[in-house]
């Protein structure tokens, strides 16, 4: 259904086009000459624009539905359609790059896990500091509540490094049953594989070249890169080290996910572990 601000462009546009009247044009589209004059009346509350802003400032990539939530949980009592307008109306979306469709071929997807701490996903990111030097950052996510137990911020990792970060986390979250991964140098090294064999950990291996196979991990990635590693201006290693973990404890603690429901993946383990418990 064509919205009524789009029919009084169309009006404008038959009248300056043809050199019609008003009440000629309205009456060529079908459009009541009252609706083409109404303005409305209505004024927004200056607060909730305000409020509004403010999130959208501070999330920058956050587009209206999560905002919503943030506006919610901050005790605003506001439908979600009129965040919607109001968020079209400040100009406040999101510009969002579409990447071409590609034929699918098919593939074999792993079973879907069933609990925390399951299966985790793993990957590499890249960026580079004020400086011009490089660096890497070692990304892990839960493939069940989408929480990230860690990520690792060096100039390089191999897979030494890996393995010790791997066990740092193990003895605070324990061991996945399962981890996917690519078949990047680190993660086909003997140091991974003795560790994995050692702990009852089972390495999935994607395809080469099919970056789909590991959409959890991938999902995570582009959220890290267009939310902190873009959104920020690295001096140094330090202060890479300092952001990115501070983008962590958000995306854990704070940030709402849509895929779970608007809950942070904390809320979403702990509600699992309720459930769990009352079973």
């Amino acid at each position: 259904m064509t919205r009524p601000a789009d029919r009084r462009q169309a009006v404008q546009h038959v009248q300056e086009a043809f050199g019609l009247s008003e009440r000629s044009a309205c009456r060529a589209l079908g459009f009541p000459r009252a609706s083409h004059r109404y303005h409305s009346l209505r004024v927004d509350a200056p607060d909730l624009v305000a409020k509004l802003q403010k999130l959208a400032i501070e999330r920058p990539r956050f587009g209206y539905r999560r905002l919503y939530i943030l506006l919610r949980r901050a005790g605003v009592l506001v439908n979600h359609k009129r965040v919607y307008r109001l968020y079209r109306l400040l100009g406040l979306t999101v510009r969002v790059k579409r990447r071409k469709r590609l034929a699918a071929s098919p593939r074999v997807a792993p079973r879907p896990p069933t609990r925390p701490g399951q299966r985790w996903s793993m990957d590499f990111v890249c960026d580079h500091t004020a400086e011009g030097f490089r660096f890497r950052v070692l990304t892990l996510v839960d493939d069940f509540s989408r929480r990230s137990p860690g990520l690792l911020v060096e100039r390089s990792i191999g897979g030494g490094r890996v393995v010790r970060f791997l066990e740092e986390l193990a003895r605070v979250n324990g061991y996945p049953q399962t981890i996917v991964i690519d078949n990047g140098p680190e993660f086909v090294s003997n140091a991974l594989d003795q560790w994995a064999h050692g702990h009852s950990v089972q390495l999935h291996f994607i395809r080469p070249g099919r970056p789909v196979e590991n959409a959890f991990i991938e999902s995570f990635n582009g959220k890290f890169r267009d939310e902190c590693l873009n959104a920020n201006w690295f001096h140094g290693l330090e202060h890479a080290r300092e952001v990115v973990n501070e983008w962590l404890e958000d995306y854990n603690e704070r940030r709402p996910h849509s895929s779970l429901g608007g809950l942070t993946p904390m809320e979403f383990e702990r509600a699992q572990e309720q459930t769990s418990s009352l079973a």
